[in-house]
């Protein structure tokens, strides 16, 4: 039985140090829809995936797709990336889902191919081994919430974020993972209410279902959303990196299977854990009553 678990597990690969490049004051520059940014100082070790498409909502569409996926693959082996935030440069949107115009022009077999692309995205973002954080001040319909659900925490502004697996309106169903992620989240009756109805939530409403861990008052800005998202990413920085992404393996491998099995995969975890230096850190820091120098090795 182990043998078969550790053989099926994703566990953090070796890191290979990656430059990224810092938040410019223009992030849709040189035409790109998704930008990488990697903040520096105190934040150092946060990354940020900006979403910037402003002419389609942050729609999903080829391009916006294609972007993701490279800078996903960019930032995977990127050693100092410790949280990863996803957030919008257009306001009042986080990513308004699929880009059914570009579809339109799709044939049906164009159709099921794109959608079998789309599922692949929220599977990296889901595999991402650093935690995640989707931070949705505007619309998240859809695909956008299928974007959201794929990533570990969510925080949306209390009134200005709008959410919701619209698909059925549309003649649709979900088709990149909210079948499968809302009902893991919510439980299977009040995930089919939520599809079946194609109902709408506030970030209020959605908070109190438990589909966001945070919701906050907007501000001015638009931006509320992405600072509680950075508040919680600090509040993980200094905490040891391995065990932090072991701990992600853990759970989200465990929750799939039976508790017996689920322990197993823990059992495994931990004993990845033991050798590392950060784990040696941490008990030396506890004994010499000082706050520890985690380092990811």
């Amino acid at each position: 039985m182990l043998r078969v678990l550790t053989s099926t597990l994703r566990f953090p690969r070796p890191w290979k140090p990656l430059e990224t490049r810092g938040c410019s004051s223009n992030p849709g520059a040189a035409g790109r829809e998704i930008q990488v940014c990697a903040l520096a100082g105190p934040n150092q070790g946060i990354a940020e995936i900006l979403m910037n498409r402003p002419s389609a909502r942050n729609a999903l569409g080829n391009v916006f797709v294609s972007q993701l996926l490279e800078a996903l693959a960019q930032l995977r082996e990127d050693r100092q990336v410790r949280v990863l935030i996803f957030r919008s440069g257009v306001k009042g949107v986080f990513c308004a889902g699929a880009d059914l115009k570009e579809r339109e022009q799709m044939s049906e077999a164009e159709v099921g191919l794109f959608v079998q692309r789309l599922r692949g995205l929220m599977t990296e973002i889901a595999a991402f081994p650093a935690p995640t954080i989707a931070a949705m001040d505007g619309f998240a319909l859809g695909g956008g919430l299928e974007l959201a659900l794929a990533c570990d925490l969510r925080v949306a502004a209390a009134s200005s974020a709008v959410m919701g697996l619209i698909e059925t309106t549309r003649g649709l169903l979900p088709g990149a993972g909210g079948t499968q992620r809302l009902p893991r989240c919510l439980g299977v009756a009040l995930a089919k209410e939520l599809i079946f109805t194609g109902r709408r939530l506030s970030g209020v409403q959605a908070q109190a279902l438990g589909l966001v861990n945070h919701a906050v008052a907007q501000n001015e800005e638009g931006n509320a959303a992405y600072h509680r998202a950075r508040a919680l990413a600090q509040e993980i920085l200094p905490q040891a990196p391995i065990a932090v992404r072991l701990s992600k393996v853990a759970i989200d491998r465990g929750i799939e299977v039976d508790i017996a099995s689920g322990m197993a995969i823990e059992g495994i975890c931990y004993a990845q854990n033991i050798p590392t230096r950060d784990r040696l850190e941490g008990m030396a820091a506890f004994r010499e009553k000082r706050l520890p120098r985690f380092v990811g090795e």
